[in-house]
């Protein structure tokens, strides 16, 4: 790709004490970068250090060798100018849409009418208009992932980071919320990190893939995925590709 290169992972190592001197590595030794503007998707199976990699990434943990620098500068520290969307929807039950959404500008101080507007903007990108006044336990799971979303939009980050957010929806819910997500982030242009363990969701999303090994993490492949969006999952350029991936991978096809 020839876009700006916006985020670089440089050889970076994690691990945690498990006692008695006991070390447990996570990560081993990964590099990687991320353009500006990209759909960057991290697959790889459970448990391999994918959410690890993102709390580094964000700032949120720090790494035990290596560097991570946005437009060259050091991330070791939480870093405003990232957005986060979990699994867990994380949406507060006592706020209502409206209200969960526009939660960060009105942190900020921004004006009840310039955040409500700003919210607005993206509950009707994510398709959530007219449940603005609804509370969570109105709304579906994936209904509360698109808050979760609208939320991430709303606080202007310049990397949005997606880790795993849509494992805990049942099958056809997660086609619908991956549509959704292609859709929105081709409105909405933004750097975007998505982590899986669903190699369909990664062909589907991706501008390329970076495939990990099992714990520790380390970088094993990279596909850049060319066709055009939206993507067919029975065309032959998709399943040409899902079978090269899961040649290289202990993930099954249907992970």
């Amino acid at each position: 790709m020839n876009s700006k290169t916006r985020l670089i992972i440089n050889n970076i190592s994690k691990s945690y004490k498990l006692g008695k001197g006991v070390n447990y590595k996570i990560i081993d030794n990964l590099s990687l970068s991320v353009n500006d503007n990209e759909f960057l998707v991290i697959l790889g199976p459970g448990r391999c250090g994918k959410s690890v990699l993102l709390n580094i990434i964000s700032g949120l943990e720090k790494p035990d060798e290596g560097t991570v620098t946005l437009d060259g500068i050091l991330i070791d520290e939480p870093n405003p100018a990232m957005g986060m969307v979990f699994q867990k929807t994380g949406v507060f039950p006592w706020l209502t849409v409206m209200e969960n959404v526009e939660l960060g500008p009105r942190f900020q101080g921004e004006s009840k009418k310039d955040r409500r507007d700003r919210a607005q903007k993206f509950i009707d990108l994510v398709k959530l208009q007219g449940f603005e006044k609804a509370r969570p336990a109105q709304l579906s799971g994936g209904m509360k992932q698109r808050v979760g979303i609208a939320r991430a939009y709303t606080n202007n980050p310049e990397i949005l980071i997606m880790d795993e957010p849509f494992g805990a929806l049942d099958a056809q819910t997660r086609y619908a919320m991956e549509e959704e997500v292609a859709r929105i982030s081709s409105q909405e242009k933004r750097t975007i990190i998505f982590v899986t363990n669903n190699i369909e969701e990664a062909i589907t999303l991706g501008d390329r893939i970076i495939l990990l090994t099992e714990c520790p993490a380390r970088l094993k492949a990279i596909y850049e995925v060319n066709f055009p969006r939206p993507r067919d999952m029975m065309s032959s350029e998709f399943l040409e590709l899902r079978q090269k991936i899961s040649d290289n991978t202990t993930l099954s096809i249907d992970s």
